[in-house]
């Protein structure tokens, strides 16, 4: 098992945790991580985006000239693609981008994942976490003492006074340990988990 640093909120050296080598010390996986990273980054699409075919564009039922004898080229419709305001050649229409992959495709990656950053020795490890009440001042404070932007801020439960206090904050993002997932972890640049929040997770992944 590895062992990293048990931080305060006041970014004090309190101890030392270990980190379950089933989950924190995995094979790093490239490609497994780009798999699932792709299929949320598909998943979130709305893919609504449509436009217009030439057989959808109002107008154009006309054959605008007659064939032979003007010395123009021959035209069927002033909606055919290459004419102003006509229709779009492969136009794009509403469809669904999202994909799944297995289960265990997706443990190993959250598992590579949390493994990079402890081998990149970018993961803080909090005593713990708590506020009375939403103060998006106290969060910068503690951003400040750790000497981080970029941050990813992991609890163990859902805690609204906290995540009214990190909502604001460019760059910074809290989440429960339930909606943990390899896009959020690979996105920012460190990962500030509380001690309980770890134990969670080696409960439920290792």
């Amino acid at each position: 098992m590895s062992k990293v640093t048990l931080f305060n909120v006041n970014a004090e050296k309190v101890g030392e945790i270990e980190l379950s080598d089933a989950v924190f010390g995995v094979e790093i996986n490239p490609e497994v991580m780009h798999q699932v990273v792709k299929m949320q980054l598909a998943n979130k699409r709305q893919g609504t985006q449509s436009a217009l075919t030439r057989a959808e564009v109002r107008g154009g039922g006309i054959k605008p000239w007659r064939q032979k004898g003007t010395g123009r080229a021959r035209q069927g419709s002033i909606r055919a693609p290459q004419w102003a305001h006509g229709g779009i050649v492969f136009a794009p229409k509403p469809r669904d981008y999202s994909f799944s992959v297995p289960k265990k495709v997706k443990r190993l990656a959250l598992k590579s994942a949390l493994s990079s950053k402890v081998a990149s020795n970018e993961i803080i490890v909090l005593e713990d976490l708590s506020m009375e009440a939403p103060k998006t001042k106290a969060i910068v404070e503690l951003l400040s003492k750790f000497d981080v932007k970029k941050t990813l801020i992991v609890v163990k439960e859902s805690n609204e006074n906290i995540y009214k206090s990190v909502r604001n904050l460019v760059g910074a993002h809290v989440i429960p340990v339930n909606n943990l997932n390899v896009y959020d972890i690979l996105k920012y640049e460190k990962m500030m988990i509380t001690k309980d929040a770890v134990e969670k997770v080696e409960e439920v992944y290792a």
